[in-house]
């Protein structure tokens, strides 16, 4: 016998196939791994709450069959051979297994951090820091929400590129740009695919998406920004006008959003509280003039700025759309238009009256896109990009526009802002490991 007490048998729960907890029989011999989130040790025996990625059950053991259970320290990784038995008495679903084998495959020690420490702490121990129930279903939700974008692309019959996160030149200006060294010379990192995306217009794949990370050299230390994100961007050709940009994004999340809901509304509610609970929105979204939303938000609130701040929508301003989207229109998405030129990059197409044909999307008082119909024609964009002193700067981009480019548009989601926004926690705590001003670490 070993010090697991299990008489020579561990090839037999080697041989045994491993069953997920969300799909364990009733008095069927089963094999279920994962941690071992709390132990309860008793006189006879113990208590042990096992957790993989699909849930939680209770394993009961007896400690004369399996003596290995008193090394057992929380965390621990471990596996267990018995039989599903219907308990009515015990909590996680009036199930329990009775352990007829154990073996530990990972002591762990005493964990340095816990549920109540400081977002530093569990930043510097996330791994840990991620095995909580909420942040399991953080990255689900998550993995559901890309998953449904993917999905209605494909079915549009839209393409995925993967392009380059090292990049020649910035992508709309000279700051915000992390530089590295590249062999003899200087490289960036991509602040966004965006004229990768618009090289795939010029080359006749029509529509395109990709999901990818982007870095802003920004030392903004606020609940909803990253030095590294991940970013959903789409680009599409044949276009008429920037509200073919905006249908296709609410119809996108409208999908997406009913997929999350269906699949983790919920578990949202249970583990985050009501005030979460996943709205399906409803089409269209609201649209609005920038100086329109401004006269609003003075009529309603008394919220005044100067003029010369009025080209472009400030902090305060984006937060009050939350509650005005819902006051006037009974929704948590608004199109905001009509930003100022020199607010908005150099690419974006103007009409007859210089306007820019853009927008943000506004969800739940936070800007979540910035999209937009692109200027094609060359002698216009580069126009533009001398105006914006960057013709030199962004030379290579300009000859994709040189020998026939389609109309196009796109925007951009930040998957991991979207997730904050669902979940009401900042954007370290979705962040899979987050990047900022003083982390780079772990």
């Amino acid at each position: 016998m070993d010090a697991g007490g299990r008489k020579g048998s561990e090839e037999e729960m080697e041989h045994m196939e491993r069953t997920w907890i969300s799909e364990l029989p009733v008095d069927t011999p089963c094999r279920v791994c994962g941690f071992a989130e709390t132990v309860r040790q008793m006189k006879w025996g113990a208590f042990v709450v096992l957790r993989d990625v699909t849930g939680r059950i209770q394993v009961t053991v007896d400690k004369n069959r399996l003596p290995v259970v008193t090394e057992l320290t929380p965390h621990s990784v471990i596996e267990v051979c018995g039989r599903v038995t219907e308990n009515p008495s015990v909590r996680l679903g009036g199930r329990e297994i009775q352990a007829e084998e154990l073996r530990i495959l990972s002591q762990a020690e005493a964990l340095p951090i816990h549920p109540d420490s400081d977002i530093e702490g569990r930043m510097d121990y996330r791994w840990i820091d991620l095995r909580r129930e909420e942040n399991q279903r953080m990255i689900a939700l998550q993995t559901t929400l890309v998953g449904a974008m993917r999905e209605f692309l494909l079915s549009r019959r839209f393409l995925e590129i993967h392009t380059p996160k090292l990049i020649a030149a910035a992508s709309e200006s000279g700051s915000e740009v992390f530089a590295v060294k590249y062999f003899d010379t200087t490289a960036y990192l991509a602040q966004s695919p965006q004229f990768y995306k618009q090289m795939a217009m010029a080359a006749g794949l029509e529509r395109i998406f990709e999901t990818g990370p982007v870095f802003r050299a920004e030392k903004s230390y606020t609940n909803k920004h990253a030095t590294e994100f991940s970013c959903f961007d789409i680009e599409f050709s044949y276009i008429d006008s920037v509200a073919d940009v905006m249908h296709l994004e609410e119809e996108l999340l409208a999908y997406a959003f009913a997929r999350v809901s269906e699949v983790h509304g919920e578990a949202v509610v249970r583990l985050f509280g009501e005030e979460h609970r996943i709205t399906v929105p409803t089409l269209p979204f609201p649209v609005i003039r920038l100086r329109d939303l401004y006269r609003e938000l003075e009529e309603r609130y008394g919220y005044t700025v100067p003029d010369s701040m009025k080209g472009d929508l400030t902090t305060d301003a984006e937060r009050l759309c939350a509650k005005f989207s819902m006051e006037k229109y009974g929704h948590e998405f608004l199109f905001v238009t009509d930003y100022d030129a020199s607010e908005r990059a150099f690419y974006h197409m103007r009409d007859e009256k210089g306007v820019p044909q853009g927008y943000d999307l506004i969800w739940r008082g936070v800007e979540i896109t910035t999209g937009a119909q692109r200027e094609h024609r060359y002698e216009i964009l580069r126009r533009q990009a001398e105006e914006k002193g960057l013709a030199k700067d962004v030379e290579f981009y300009l000859r994709f526009f040189r020998y026939g480019c389609p109309p196009h548009g796109g925007f951009g989601l930040g998957i991991d802002r979207l997730t904050m926004l669902f979940l009401g926690l900042s954007i370290k705590e979705t962040e899979f490991l987050f990047r900022g001003p003083n982390r780079l670490t772990p």
